[in-house]
């Protein structure tokens, strides 16, 4: 159901139709409202509603309404009307009323009327859908399409199409604003923890429509990566509470890679994606062991400070099965309050062909320790679990966190316990 709604009446109507939109506006302010050109005056002026003001009804505003029903954009139309026998001057409301019962669309023409349709519209859940179009390699009308076929006989959405100059987060945030009883993102992990970082510690629940090429996120909550599944388990509305960190004061739902995974990552470019899928990120990860270099890294965890040599580092706050380099305990625990760090060691010895084989050998074995979901007995791998951590390395080394570069080192994690609600199926790992 759209969360668009029109509002108009006769002259005599104006003003009932001002003093209801004033009784009634912390509803109607949730929606986007249109109206014809002099009520929607009317209703500037008089309310605190903000309202499209459309053009007179005596030159169609009344006609432009109802092909916005005939399109399927409208929750409901109110049209206070004029009790006495229509009158040349008196917009008629015979098409509003044919567009209504074709389209199943409510219409009010009275107080009575408008007072249930508000009444039924207090009861509907307001999503606003943050979409990436140039996510993933399906088609986006398509995918657009199914997800409101799917959600909008149960939730009103509104969608909000990601744009290059404005954060998928300052979207989030302003439609908190407007009121939503749900923020939905659908696009990769990049749009999801940018969008996350809006619903942070509040109680609105965020719903994942996974349409990345890795969606990591959605893998490692169990939420499915199927379109149809992914909308039917947010119309299920089932809630569950999980951690999410900071990275420099910055948002992270999932993993910080250092050293090898930053570059692995800033390796597998759009081409690749768009070429290879997620095994982009396996052909950019064999081609990155050859050339990764080691550098001196300084953990520093409640004060006190270990040093070590290695080639790469991953704190991870959530991480599917391949996310390897996060896998030193053989699983990410989401809700335990705890970063997951995983240090690949390297022994000083090891060089060229040596190092290559070391490094291959080390990532064999956190795979395997993934798949039996036990820790990795990998003298070369060091895992901790601790609420917070920074790490400092010489030289500095490129830092991706969910999947997107944000500079180099030094850097600072801290994990929130339970600071997001997602909307995910009962049974998650």
């Amino acid at each position: 159901m759209p969360i668009l709604l029109a509002l108009t009446a006769h002259d005599s109507q104006k003003d009932a139709l001002v003093a209801f939109a004033n009784e009634h506006a912390g509803l109607l302010s949730r929606y986007q409202l249109i109206a014809t050109e002099t009520t929607g005056d009317y209703l500037i002026q008089n309310t605190p509603l903000t309202v499209e003001k459309l053009l007179p009804g005596s030159q169609g505003g009344d006609i432009q309404i109802a092909a916005r029903v005939a399109e399927n954009q409208l929750a409901a139309v109110i049209f206070l009307t004029d009790s006495l026998p229509a009158q040349n001057s008196i917009t008629d409301i015979t098409t509003m009323i044919r567009m209504c019962q074709l389209h199943n669309v409510p219409l009010a023409v009275n107080l009575s009327t408008a007072r249930a349709v508000v009444l039924s519209l207090a009861k509907s859940r307001i999503a606003h859908l943050i979409f990436n179009p140039v996510a993933g390699q399906g088609d986006p009308n398509q995918d657009l399409k199914l997800i409101r076929q799917i959600l909008e006989p149960q939730i009103q959405v509104n969608v909000i199409f990601t744009q290059a100059d404005v954060s998928p987060g300052k979207q989030a945030h302003e439609a908190i604003a407007a009121g939503a009883d749900i923020i939905l993102a659908s696009g990769g992990d990049g749009t999801v923890s940018a969008v996350a970082e809006a619903v942070i510690q509040t109680d609105i629940p965020l719903g994942v429509i996974p349409r990345g090429t890795a969606n990591a996120f959605s893998v490692a909550l169990g939420i499915p990566t199927n379109l149809r599944e992914a909308c039917e388990t947010i119309l299920a509305g089932t809630t569950k509470q999980v951690d999410v960190a900071t990275c420099n004061g910055a948002p992270m739902i999932l993993l910080a890679g250092i050293g090898f995974e930053a570059e692995t990552v800033e390796r597998a470019n759009r081409e690749m994606k768009n070429r290879l899928g997620v095994f982009a990120y396996l052909v950019a990860g064999m081609q990155q062991l050859g050339d990764q270099e080691i550098f001196d890294a300084e953990l520093e965890i409640n004060g006190h400070i270990d040093k070590f040599q290695c080639g790469a580092i991953t704190v991870a706050n959530a991480a599917p099965p391949t996310s390897v380099m996060a896998q030193g305990f053989g699983e990410v625990v989401a809700d335990d309050g705890l970063l997951d760090v995983t240090i690949g060691l390297t022994a000083t010895e090891a060089q060229g062909l040596g190092a290559r084989l070391q490094g291959m050998g080390a990532i064999a074995d956190l795979f395997t320790a993934a798949l039996a979901k036990r820790p990795t007995q990998n003298e070369n791998i060091l895992s901790l679990r601790v609420p917070s951590i920074k790490v400092t390395t010489h030289p500095p080394q490129k830092v991706v966190v969910d999947g997107e570069i944000i500079g180099t080192t030094p850097v600072e994690f801290e994990c929130i316990e339970k600071g997001l609600t997602i909307l995910a199926p009962l049974a998650i790992a």
